[in-house]
């Protein structure tokens, strides 16, 4: 054997290959298999457990699974399905449970008959909670016994021992997520009831509960069941809305050719937007896949069949669009198939072939007979989409009337832009600043090179209620729409976008959030692949600059400013309590700060502890000078900014549909409602 040479620097050699063993993958690169370290990437451990118990209930076996958020920081799965099987492994020779759950790729979901129709394509799911837990316990109800066996950070510690004698079947796994691996280990209730109330909808007689241990009342327990499948499903998320078909369309059917079951609930309210939630064998599918291909080809075939047969369209008109027969479109597509084809672990789109052809002959089928046995709610339908198509051809006249040539085509930039010189959109920022004040300070302070500013004056047009022909006659729509350079509507291309980051930079206030508010509503209708790819920021500027002599700080909160004035009058480095003793003289009665007079600048002058703090609110950018905006709110080595995303479009769409929508009720319900969670409220 040759000596084994000394390895120089920077030379790639058969030494710097590592093999990870068992579930070590997972421990290294968690983010491949849960999507991410943050709260979304925790919660997925849930779903991956629930999942299992669901593929269960789907084959016939158990109608409940129960979720119990434990005291402890453990959370507990628990069906009553066959129970994972404890025997020994003919090939591995350790027992089944085991197998399961310490090695990726092993279950039941591989073609060896266990299941018909599964979530968990790849068999990594429970193993993956299993490495990413600092504690697992599995137990199992077969054969009149009780099995157990716990595990630590993925490694048994000790063999499946029989603890008991148990009645029924079923499993449950219990796990404590590693506080190592992610940034937060606390499970949030509203979004596990959230994600069983969807599985509910999608998995008819099937009842799932929610226990939250953590909290000592009666109200700590949920249940969902609902036996009209996707059809509850669409009645729930339209619930307030003006619908057009009061009858929702709901078809069900298994197709023989692919073996799949297909379930398909519509109805059509007087939304501008097409709402549309696909799922694949319960997964959600957030970029859909082949089965929306289906189902949007057999909707836009159908309603223009109709539409001619019955005399709405004319010879010499146009067939409907795509566009046109989905708008206000409310629609749940499920599909349940033996081998699915996802792209990637966390399952957003889906790829089978098969699906597309099941999806658009049983729903197209099942869609004609609907409009013919229901011409009322066929002639409301097919109104929505012929004003649809006309309200499209105005809009399109107007948008090529303002956007026919792209940004770099010649099209003239607005104005009031302040443009950065940099032509390289992955390092360039647009802020969208409220009012020419704040404006002008931006314009002044910025980085030149890579910020471009733009001012919006008042309150942008609320997209929520206007068609694309209205939005476009607003000017400062107009403006937005051509200083980000990807058009809008079916012209959207996010290749031409302009600036890697838009963020949006409005005031402290009541009309600052409102501002925000708005132009969140036009990104989410109109710009949602901004949102998706991570595009849209929200700056955070201060709301009090604290000085003290020549120290000053700016904070963000009120607990901030007083936690910032204790630690700045106090010498010794005190807060809280000690902070407050050096403010009071022992024994003597305790008053509040003396105020002073206003200084010219704003800021109120407070003498405590014998020194004196001046303390300033910005109630505005515009009370900023340019240095102040640019190191508190512009500077990348400083700011502070919120990332906008889309956790739950579902969630999404109606929080956006209730505040800006035109249900007064709805949105004074809301109001009072959340009223008290409301933070840095300043009327």
């Amino acid at each position: 054997m040759a000596d084994k040479k000394p390895q120089k620097a920077g030379e790639y050699s058969a030494n710097q290959i590592q093999v990870l063993e068992g579930l070590d993958p997972v421990r290294k690169r968690p983010g491949m298999y849960i999507g991410s370290t943050g709260p979304a990437g925790l919660h997925h451990l849930v779903w991956e457990v629930v999942d299992n118990s669901v593929d269960e209930a789907m084959a016939g076996y158990g109608n409940e699974i129960v979720t119990t958020l434990n005291d402890d920081g453990t959370v507990s799965v628990s069906d009553f399905g066959r129970g994972i099987p404890v025997d020994m492994h003919p090939q591995f020779k350790v027992s089944a449970l085991e197998l399961v759950l310490t090695k990726l790729h092993a279950g039941g979901k591989f073609g060896g008959g266990g299941y018909k129709v599964s979530g968990g394509l790849h068999g990594v799911g429970v193993s993956v909670v299993n490495a990413l837990s600092s504690y697992v316990r599995a137990e199992v109800k077969r054969d009149g016994k009780l099995w157990m066996q716990e595990y630590a950070f993925g490694k048994p510690q000790a063999k499946v021992k029989e603890i008991g004698n148990a009645r029924g079947t079923g499993t449950t796994i219990t796990f404590k997520p590693d506080p190592t691996i992610f940034e937060t280990v606390e499970f949030d209730l509203q979004t596990i009831l959230d994600h069983l109330r969807q599985h509910a909808y999608l998995t008819r007689g099937v009842k799932f509960a929610v226990i939250d241990a953590r909290v000592k009342s009666a109200t700590a327990g949920y249940a969902f069941y609902f036996e009209g499948g996707v059809a509850s499903f669409v009645r729930h998320i339209n619930h307030g809305k003006a619908v057009k078909n009061t009858n929702v369309f709901y078809v069900s059917k298994h197709d023989d050719a692919s073996d799949m079951d297909v379930e398909v609930a519509l109805q059509y309210t007087d939304e501008y937007h097409e709402s549309v939630f696909c799922f694949a064998n319960n997964i959600t599918n957030a970029e859909g896949g082949s089965h929306l291909v289906g189902f949007r080809a057999a909707l836009t075939r159908e309603l223009n069949n109709y539409a001619r047969s019955k005399g709405f369209l004319r010879e010499k008109d146009a067939n409907l669009t795509g566009e046109d027969v989905r708008e206000g479109c409310t629609t749940v597509i499920s599909v349940k198939l033996k081998d699915p084809q996802f792209e990637g672990q966390t399952k957003g789109k889906l790829g089978n072939p098969e699906a597309r052809t099941a999806v658009e002959a049983i729903f197209g089928e099942a869609f004609k007979v609907f409009l013919e046995e229901h011409p009322r709610d066929g002639e409301a339908i097919i109104g929505k989409c012929v004003l649809a198509s006309q309200a499209r051809a105005a809009a399109r006249a107007a948008r090529d009337t303002v956007l026919r040539k792209g940004a770099f085509e010649g099209l003239t930039l607005p104005g009031k832009l302040a443009d950065c010189s940099s032509k390289d959109p992955s390092i360039s920022e647009l802020y969208l600043v409220e009012g020419d004040s704040a404006g002008g300070s931006a314009k002044q302070g910025r980085n030149r090179e890579n910020q471009a500013i733009l001012p919006l004056r008042g309150k942008i047009l609320n997209v929520e209620r206007a068609r694309l022909d209205k939005m476009l006659a607003n000017n400062e729509i107009k403006s937005l729409v051509i200083a980000l350079g990807t058009n809008i509507g079916e012209m959207f291309n996010i290749a031409d976008l302009r600036y890697d980051r838009v963020i949006i930079m409005t005031d402290a206030d009541v009309d600052g959030a409102h501002i925000r508010t708005l132009l969140l509503t036009l990104f989410y209708r109109y710009f949602p692949e901004l949102i998706k790819q991570n595009h849209i920021y929200i700056a955070q500027p201060p709301l009090f600059r604290i000085a003290v002599g020549k120290q000053f700080r700016y904070v963000f909160t009120e607990e901030e400013k007083q936690s910032a004035i204790d630690e700045m009058t106090d010498g010794r480095g005190m807060t809280g309590a000690g902070a407050k003793e050096s403010k009071v003289a022992k024994g003597a009665k305790e008053e509040a700060p003396e105020e002073a007079e206003e200084s010219p600048d704003g800021a109120q002058a407070l003498i405590v502890g014998g020194m004196k703090v001046n303390v300033q609110r910005y109630k505005g950018l515009g009370e900023m000078n340019p240095d102040q905006l640019w190191e508190t709110t512009m500077d990348p080595a400083t700011r502070v900014m919120k990332l906008v995303t889309i956790e739950d479009a579902e969630k999404a769409d109606n929080v956006f549909d209730v505040l800006m929508g035109e249900d007064v009720a709805a949105r004074k319900h809301f109001i009072q409602t959340h009223a008290k969670s409301v933070q840095n409220l300043d009327i």
